[in-house]
């Protein structure tokens, strides 16, 4: 389309393109990426803030909630200078992009190559996704990392690791054509399941007595924290088509069917197993509910959407709840809010579901014909099995690819940055908590790890009490 089009219609003076809204720009798609956009964020800053910062033990509050305020705002800066290129510029190597600058007017108001909205559009709904993928990660080390370590890795991860996983399945890597992750299963979710576990390994455990308990200093806030984060799913799977349209429409239903189905779960099995259901159990169903559906929100059915937060809510119950406290292999590695078994048991799972229930119709709409196979289950109907099989092989491919990739260059930061400062806090500040590790505090309140000041003394000569001055 150009200027030409538009002589044969009477738009309103408000659709007429002009230089500050060329012809290509969708008013409304803007909107609608922007406000998803936003959407994203708040699901970091405050709502992981917040989540993390009342869901530690109270001497760790400070420390978990900054962890993450730190990594949205260091994210951001290399996003622009170096990240978003290598995630989704011109191929380097089948592996990535490569490293360039994202701050140009030229190239930030060019129309984005995924739809008709500007590319600062895309540049910050991508930060978004990158931004709470690191913070995610940072579940699995509260509580005992070193804050220095975690400056320097959370840099070093978004440009070797997840830069990888994103161009190499969304970017025009060598798995775009193969696998279908709509908002970020792999990418996100099972990226930060693995990377966070792998990171725990290396950094050590909490201090004994953390790790044994470790209750949380405010549910109320953890349950506002958890809002933010289930809310702002609407844009993280509503904004990923960049078009204001049916399958945006489609994915966030999906979405916040998945999660409230998923929550419903897990408090079930608690009360069956526990006789008691948990504010906690609810929070942590509502999140695999929410990553399960991720991969295939637009792409599936409502009743797909049902049946993935039924298996949700219960297989990532089952594998913390059961499996972690049996295997040797969990007990040894001390995840500390079970990222684990929220993000990558859940993406894993989210992943393969979507490769069964993925609509055929659906999946042209969303990325056109004959780009991805028909999910296992509609190929049983369109004589399309053995499409159906290929498809769910890749979403397979996907998963080893993204499992294998997080845990070997995780490792390989973590040892470099071992080399330079020490992971884990020392003995003495893991006892101390917030004081140690910024000198500040969540609450006015003493007993749980803080310093005791030492009383004053005062220089004040004694005095003889006047009785004792009449004996004398």
């Amino acid at each position: 389309m150009n200027d030409y089009s538009y002589e044969h219609f009477d738009l309103p003076e408000a659709l007429q393109p002009n230089e500050a809204s060329p012809w290509w720009n969708n008013k409304a798609d803007n909107a609608w990426q922007l406000t998803a956009t936003t959407m994203v964020c708040l699901q970091s800053v405050p709502g992981l803030v917040i989540l993390y910062g009342s869901m530690v033990k109270k001497k760790w509050a400070v420390n978990s909630a900054f962890m993450a305020f730190y990594a949205f705002a260091v994210v951001l800066v290399c996003w622009v200078l170096w990240a978003h290129q290598m995630a989704f510029g011109s191929a380097l190597i089948p592996l990535m992009g490569k490293p360039d600058v994202a701050l140009s007017e030229k190239y930030l108001l060019e129309q984005s190559g995924d739809g008709k909205v500007p590319m600062a559009d895309y540049v910050f709904f991508q930060f978004a996704f990158a931004a709470i993928t690191v913070v995610l990660l940072a579940g699995s080390l509260l509580g005992r990392m070193n804050f220095y370590a975690w400056m320097i890795f959370v840099p070093l991860w978004l440009t070797f690791s997840y830069t990888i996983g994103a161009f190499a399945i969304w970017g025009g890597g060598f798995l775009e054509p193969y696998i279908i992750d709509y908002a970020g299963g792999f990418v996100i979710h099972l990226s930060s399941g693995v990377a966070g576990f792998t990171a725990a390994y290396w950094v050590g455990p909490r201090h004994s007595r953390d790790r044994h308990n470790f209750p949380p200093n405010n549910i109320i806030h953890m349950l506002g924290g958890a809002g933010f984060l289930w809310l702002g799913w609407t844009g993280f799977n509503g904004g990923s088509p960049l078009v204001a349209g049916p399958i945006a429409a489609l994915a966030i239903v999906n979405t916040h069917l998945c999660a409230a189905t998923s929550l419903l779960v897990w408090v079930s099995l608690d009360m069956i197993v526990y006789k008691k259901s948990s504010v906690i159990g609810a929070v942590q169903g509502m999140i695999t509910g929410l990553v399960c559906i991720t991969p295939g929100a637009g792409i599936v059915e409502p009743w797909g959407a049902l049946l993935m937060g039924a298996m949700s809510g219960s297989i990532p119950w089952y594998t913390m709840m059961v499996l972690h406290r049996r295997l040797v292999f969990f007990q040894s590695v001390d995840d500390t809010l079970g990222v684990f078994h929220t993000h990558a048991v859940a993406g894993i799972l989210g992943g393969l579901l979507s490769g069964l229930l993925a609509k055929p119709n659906l999946l042209t709409m969303m990325y056109g014909p004959d780009k991805h196979g028909p999910g296992l289950f509609y190929s049983l109907f369109n004589g399309q099995i053995e499409f159906g099989f290929k498809q769910f092989g890749y979403q397979i491919v996907g998963t080893a690819f993204i499992t294998a990739w997080n845990a070997i260059v995780t490792s390989l930061i973590c040892i470099f940055v071992s080399r330079l400062v020490n992971l884990r806090m020392n003995a003495d500040d893991l006892e101390i908590g917030d004081d140690a590790a910024h000198g500040e505090e969540a609450y006015a309140l003493w007993g749980d790890g803080e310093k005791l000041p030492k009383p004053p003394r005062l220089r004040i000569p004694p005095r003889i009490p006047s009785i004792c001055c009449r004996l004398i």
